[in-house]
Formats: C-alpha cells, structure tokens, sequence
C-alpha cells in the first residue's frame, strides 16, 4: 500500500489499484447510498409542504441537472435524467476531490476511457435504437454516400475528443496546483507568505473549474445526443 494507491498481488500476478481509482469507487458507493436514502425521503415528503434538508438539496441537484441537459433535450430531459443526472453528480464530486489533496478521478486515463464508452453507448446506441440500423446508415451517407467515412469518424471523434477535453483540463489544474505547492515549499521559510493566494488557486482550479468542465461536458453531451434522439423543437 502507498498514497499513490494499492497493490495487490496473487501468486506471480501483481494488480496495481491506482489512488484515482479508488477514489472513484468510493464515491460510487457514497453516491448510489445517498440516492437510496433520498430516494426514500422523497416518497414520504408531503407535496403540500415547502421541501426542507435532504429534500431540498437532492430537488436542487435534479433542477441544476435539468437545467444543464434540458436546453439540448427538451421534452425527453426525463428520459435521460436519470444517468446523466448521476454521472454528473459523480463527477462533480470527483473533481472536487483536488480540495482534500486528492487526485481527481478525471484525470485518470482509465476513468475517462469510460466515460468515452458510456458516451459512445448512450448516443449511438439512442440512435440506433430509433432509427434502426438503416437509418443509421443512411444518415452516415447524408447529403452524399462519398461521406460515410468522414460521417462515421465525425459520430465517433466527438464523444471521444469531449471526454478528453475533461481529462486534459482536470489533470492539467491538478499539474499546476502541485507545481505551485512544490514552488512554495522549496521558497519555505520565507515562501511560506504564499501559501495566502493557495485558497484562491484552489478556489479557481478546484471549485469553479469543477462545476464549469461539468456544465460543459453534459452541456455537449446533451447536444449531441439530441441529434439522434429526435428531440422536437419547441
């Protein structure tokens, strides 16, 4: 075990759990066992009443989640909330894990190699399922079938080049910040003086930048998905 992460070995075979990794499963378990228990709150809550605690927090998460996704989504927001409600959720949380010392699970390679799965599932597999295979071909072939590489590189690249986005941004705050602390530290005891502007880094990197890549991520996402998911203009 290190702070870098765990390592487990079995016989001749060693498995490397990487801190991110880790980080992210907790928040995994953290997050499905909030929503459990707010799920149950918000069964017994009377609708008569003004939602207070636990109930006004988990509807003002569910209002900012429609908000962000609504825009592109529309009348099938509801649909979607469900998964792109709690993955952004998840990764709010995981970016704001630069304010404990930790690095944010977006900056982890094999975390985002997932998100680019899930998206490419949920947009793809959205369209597919509307429109068949057919209809997935022919809009490959749109306005001409000379296209259909340059469509279907074009469907592929754009989830894949989105969660990249995330990933350069959420490691490139978490290089800058530790660069700061290893400059600060070699300056001590005169640098310690410094140390007064970290909150606002941290402030800037850690808090804004968390709920900003979030906004954008799902703000894209939403868009693109509504594009094969036959979203009606208002």
């Amino acid at each position: 075990m290190s702070v870098d992460g765990l390592l487990f070995t079995f016989g001749s075979y060693e498995w490397f759990l990487h801190q991110s990794i880790i980080i992210w499963l907790v928040l995994c378990v953290i997050v499905t066992s909030f929503l459990c228990y707010a799920g149950s709150k918000l069964k017994k809550a009377d609708p008569t009443k003004a939602p207070s605690g636990l109930v006004l927090v988990v509807e003002t998460v569910a209002e900012f989640s429609m908000n962000v996704i609504g825009v592109n989504l529309k009348s099938k927001t509801w649909n979607y909330l469900p998964f792109m409600g709690t993955l952004m959720f998840m990764m709010v949380l995981s970016n704001l894990m630069g304010l404990l010392g930790l690095q944010t699970p977006t900056s982890n390679m094999s975390v985002i190699l997932t998100l680019v799965v899930c998206m490419i599932v949920m947009i793809h597999g959205t369209d597919l399922k509307l429109h068949g295979v057919k209809g997935k071909i022919k809009s490959w072939c749109d306005p001409v079938p000379a296209l259909l590489p340059l469509n279907i590189i074009g469907d592929l690249a754009f989830p894949i080049s989105l969660t990249f986005r995330l990933f350069g941004n959420m490691l490139g705050g978490t290089i800058l910040v530790m660069l700061l602390y290893l400059f600060v530290s070699s300056l001590l005891p005169w640098g310690a003086v410094f140390f007064a502007v970290t909150p606002f880094i941290h402030l800037y990197f850690d808090v804004f930048a968390a709920f900003m890549q979030t906004y954008i991520f799902f703000t894209l996402a939403s868009f693109f998905l509504s594009e094969g998911a036959d979203v009606e203009e208002n």
